[in-house]
């Protein structure tokens, strides 16, 4: 009875403790919390000391949470770049509402952003050099991201590819990313010679950021650039849209919103069929797309947003690709199917934490045939290939922009599975290629202050990828410094990796025995933004390692082969280097309802990668790459004028009758002149847009390489044919109807 008496005073004094507790009423602590400049705050971690009671604010600078402690307690109240602030608070079961104001505090990281190598376009940036609307209303652009990416500086514009070619590096180098989750599958099929356009409509874009060197941890799988999309939240209104354009196109969508959700489906044809009849072509003879898409939005809470995008494209295509044996091009097929999904969410938590998270699947496949014949035979034969990938990626990033008066944190987790299969028919050969990949990747990254003009950004970023049965460690660093209120310096450096593609990684024989490819970037950035003015220069260097190379079969290239490497001598032996200066510069402001700006690019580049014998230039880099792109809006007659010029000087190409002078041959320089107008009306009270555009208005004959026969003629040469784009100029007229607009159309302002 003596050792139960302690248990059962113990078991007295935690019952009168519960009941007491039980008995206690909460009290609600409530309020804003705004700079000194009156502005609401959000993110502000707002806590009682010693507990875990509390709230972060909401994008209205509000905070509300009760707790049941008792007594006087600390309110503490901080935000990165602000002066944390304590202040008592009796707690005695009533209500209390505060306004709280924060001070700036010597390092306050809105001041100063780290810009070295990129162009911002979102509203959230202070520096804003590239909008979607620019993507739609750029001449020559097509309205396609790259298209008008390929404006900026550090980029080659590839006529025959349409992708995004940055600093030296090739296609596959630029990694897309949509509401934070990497894209799989960024363009839409295209055979050989023939321009690619992106899977996805610039509206379908609030902002946009082009990264062309030194980019955050958070981003991987790419050594030359990122582009970095967010898609729109809820739609603005309730509408409908009906687009007619020349090329055969028809598109319909609708958008509903609702009071804290909106969903828009959009269905796509086209069918170029009929404009072939009046524009002859060098290459196409069919091209025919159908296609739609689903975007639910749902706000969650104050500040969070569920997403969920849904778009599925199936295309025809028949071509007539360049060929020296074949006159009139060889005959070429490929039809193809898309689907993707994408679900993201963001919100806040507490404590200053927020997450984003999101899952995507891509599935992808392409089925091409071609026509083939023997050499001095007129004999045929078809091949086929069918390519398939499938995959899903999903990522989580949580971010404190309250961990410290001086610094922020960072953190994010990503993974990918995936599965790629190549078939390959040439009768009586059959060949299937497979590959599975489980990546997955982390990452952290902090900003700090050192001053309120000094800021820098320190992270590091981990691979592991089990294809190649390897791990990489990537540290990247940043700094920015404030000369005044419209200039500052920003300099980055870090290393960047990448699997070898996908296409090496399937033939090769054992794909374990190959590398991560790996890039360092060095680069310095001057940045001058005032008044809608803006002069951005770059100089950087760029040093590859760990390129994949290959010997050929029978030591020579064979254009005709499917697989001319040998997959036995894949190896992770290549090298290169990349090295130029950058510049943009952009005015809004001198030319009253005028925009223009111009970009630069000199580079040095040269690799040895596949089956390069030296250290050469990539034939997708020229040395000196020119953008002049210029907008005019004459409101008298509600229209729009855009022009833009392009210069690229000659690309390099591999002339296998100079074999000792590997890749000395140039190309005439690409130059393209093009114009565009839209003009605004209604019809029928509705708001329309009556858009035309011509590219290459001048018609220069551009070329963007030359395709070899496979053996030699009677003079010991192999013949050789151009690849010149499938037809001088486009023209088109697009009518953009919008129906049952609630907000009244302006046709007195420039279209968005």
């Amino acid at each position: 009875m003596k050792r139960l008496l302690p248990l059962l005073l113990l078991l007295l004094l935690l019952t009168t403790a519960f009941a007491a507790l039980a008995q206690t009423t909460p009290t609600t602590l409530s309020g804003t919390v705004r700079d000194a400049n009156g502005h609401a705050l959000p993110g502000v971690n707002v806590f009682l000391k010693t507990t875990f009671d509390g709230a972060s604010t909401d994008t209205l600078g509000r905070f509300k949470f009760s707790t049941r402690q008792t007594g006087t307690l600390p309110l503490v109240v901080t935000l990165l770049g602000y002066q944390a602030q304590e202040q008592p608070v009796v707690l005695n079961g009533a209500a209390q509402r505060f306004a709280l104001t924060l001070k700036a505090v010597r390092n306050q990281l809105g001041d100063v952003v780290i810009t070295s190598g990129t162009f911002e376009a979102s509203d959230t940036k202070r520096n804003t050099t590239f909008s979607a609307r620019d993507v739609v209303t750029t001449a020559g652009a097509s309205a396609d991201v790259a298209g008008a990416l390929n404006t900026m500086p550090g980029t080659t514009r590839n006529g025959e590819e349409g992708k995004l070619f940055v600093r030296g590096g090739g296609a596959g180098e630029t990694r897309q990313y949509l509401d934070g989750v990497p894209l799989q599958s960024p363009y839409n099929a295209a055979v050989s010679g023939m321009p690619a356009r992106g899977r996805f409509s610039p509206m379908l874009f609030k902002g946009m950021a082009f990264s062309t060197g030194g980019y955050s941890a958070e981003y991987g799988q790419a050594l030359s650039a990122v582009v970095a999309l967010t898609s729109e939240d809820l739609a603005p209104e309730t509408q409908t849209g009906i687009s007619l354009l020349s090329l055969g196109s028809l598109s319909l969508s609708h958008q509903h919103r609702y009071e804290r959700a909106s969903v828009a489906v959009t269905a796509d044809y086209l069918n170029m069929r009929p404009y072939f009849g009046l524009v002859p072509q060098r290459m196409l003879t069919a091209y025919e797309s159908v296609g739609g898409s689903v975007a639910l939005r749902q706000k969650t809470g104050e500040m969070g947003m569920l997403k969920v995008y849904g778009a599925y494209t199936q295309q025809r295509i028949g071509a007539r690709q360049p060929n020296a044996e074949w006159t009139g091009g060889q005959p070429v097929r490929l039809n193809s199917n898309n689907t993707y999904v994408n679900t993201t969410f963001r919100s806040a938590l507490t404590r200053g934490w927020s997450v984003q998270t999101g899952v995507a699947a891509t599935r992808d496949y392409q089925a091409s045939g071609i026509t083939t014949r023997q050499a001095n035979s007129t004999d045929t034969q078809e091949q086929s290939m069918g390519e398939l990938e499938q995959s899903v990626v999903g990522r989580l990033v949580l971010t404190n922009d309250s961990a410290s008066a001086y610094w922020n944190l960072k953190l994010g987790l990503e993974g990918l599975v995936q599965r790629n299969e190549l078939r390959f028919v040439a009768e009586p050969y059959r060949t299937i290629f497979g590959l599975n990949e489980q990546r997955v990747a982390g990452f952290a990254e902090s900003d700090i202050a050192f001053s309120n003009k000094l800021v820098g950004r320190v992270g590091g970023r981990g691979e592991y990828s089990a294809v190649l049965g390897r791990w990489n460690a990537a540290p990247r660093l940043a700094l920015a410094y404030q000369l005044n209120e419209k200039t500052q310096l920003s300099g980055a450096w870090g290393y960047f990796f990448q699997n070898p593609g996908n296409d090496l990684l399937l033939r090769a024989a054992d794909p374990a025995a190959l590398r991560f490819e790996r890039a360092q970037h060095l680069q310095l950035t001057y940045l001058r933004s005032y008044a809608s003015r803006t002069l951005r220069l770059e100089a950087y260097s760029k040093t590859y390692a760990q390129l994949v190379r290959y010997d050929l079969q029978g030591g020579v290239y064979d254009p005709q082969q499917w697989m001319p490497a040998d997959p036995a001598s894949y190896r992770s032996t290549g090298t290169g280097y990349a090295r130029g200066v950058d510049m943009l510069w952009r005015d809004r402001k001198t030319v009253k309802n005028a925009d223009y700006w111009v970009s630069y690019g000199f580079i040095d580049t040269r690799r040895q990668q596949r089956f390069d014998p030296e250290l050469a230039v990539p034939t997708f880099a020229a040395r000196h790459n020119l953008n002049v792109v210029g907008k005019y809006w004459v409101g008298k007659i509600h229209t729009q004028f855009g022009a833009t010029y392009t210069y690229n000087s000659p690309r390099v190409y591999y002339n296998p009758n100079r074999p000792d002078s590997y890749h000395q041959d140039r190309l005439p320089s690409f130059q393209d002149f093009s114009l565009n107008a839209s003009y605004l009306t209604k019809l029928w009270h509705n708001f329309t847009i009556v858009h035309v555009s011509c590219t290459n208005v001048l018609g220069r004959q551009n070329v963007f390489g030359y395709r070899y026969s496979a053996t030699k003629d009677a003079s010991g040469q192999y013949a050789s044919t151009a690849v010149l784009p499938s037809a001088p100029r486009m023209v088109f007229v697009a009518l953009l109807i919008s129906i049952n607009k609630k907000n009244p159309a302006d046709t007195n302002t420039a279209p968005e």
